[in-house]
């Protein structure tokens, strides 16, 4: 039953990475409802466990962008020595990057310990849809149509929306996504930013998570197969889930994961409240 369990959170992993709707929220509240993991695993402590494999998890989903990109970062990795368009583009990443990785080090205790609940995911997913659906409605005709036109100082400002997915619920890509969109990238555009965006942050983050995890010996060698799985099928999900958002943005606005967040975060709400009353 604990595989089942590893192979549907890793395609939720893999699905909530790259779309706008929170992995660290649907991970969280998916967990919880699935009771991962069961007693027959012997987890001397269930939360740990839940939040190492949710990070062990993610490696799936950097790879997939790696995955995605590899002829892209081959070219950018042979150039990037005097290619001034290639060293701005990831000076950019860089910087968008900083924002978000020193408030998250700074206060990543007060963080998990005050802001990890369904009630807080739930919140956020509400408010998040109500944020996506407010721009769909004033968005101007955008003015950034390609990664390479992203200047630093627009770096900097979907770095500093990113900090905002901190908050379990708000999610990665839907911050710097919202805040690309504010600042006049087209939707494509903005989408693939986050995509790059999630090398350095999601990459560095989950190893540092999984290095805090491995010196407090929350990851056990009996454990590995039932991670590896969740990481496998975070990847192919990760990937497909990629590719079928950038055709989706393409051709379409973002007001459907607008709506799709206020349900679930209404439901979420509702259900625990719920739990709690009783």
């Amino acid at each position: 039953m604990d595989l089942i369990y590893a192979i549907v959170l890793g395609i939720v992993e893999g699905v909530t990475e790259f779309l706008p709707i929170s992995s660290t929220g649907h991970l969280l509240v998916v967990s919880a409802l699935l009771d991962f993991p069961t007693a027959a695993l012997q987890a001397p402590d269930s939360k740990a466990f839940r939040d190492t494999f949710s990070i062990f998890i993610q490696i799936g989903a950097v790879a997939a962008v790696i995955a995605f990109y590899r002829r892209d970062l081959i070219a950018q990795a042979r150039h990037i020595c005097c290619d001034r368009a290639v060293q701005r583009f990831w000076s950019g990443i860089i910087l968008a990057f900083l924002p978000a990785a020193i408030v998250g080090f700074l206060l990543r205790d007060l963080i998990k310990t005050a802001l990890f609940t369904p009630l807080v995911v739930g919140i956020a997913l509400v408010i998040g849809g109500a944020v996506f659906l407010w721009i769909e409605r004033r968005l101007r005709a955008p003015h950034i149509t390609t990664l390479e036109s992203v200047g630093l100082r627009h770096a900097f400002l979907i770095g500093l929306a990113q900090v905002m997915a901190l908050i379990p619920g708000v999610s990665r890509s839907g911050a710097s996504i919202v805040g690309s969109l504010l600042i006049g990238l087209d939707r494509r555009t903005a989408t693939a930013f986050s995509f790059y965006l999630a090398l350095p942050t999601l990459g560095l983050a989950t190893l540092f998570d999984l290095l805090l995890a491995l010196h407090a010996g929350a990851i056990r060698s009996e454990h590995l197969l039932l991670f590896g799985v969740g990481a496998l099928v975070s990847f192919i999900v990760a990937w497909l889930a990629m590719a079928w958002l950038l055709r989706y943005v393409s051709r379409n606005s973002f007001r459907v994961f607008g709506y799709y967040r206020i349900a679930v975060g209404a439901s979420i709400i509702a259900l625990f409240t719920t739990i709690l009353a009783g």
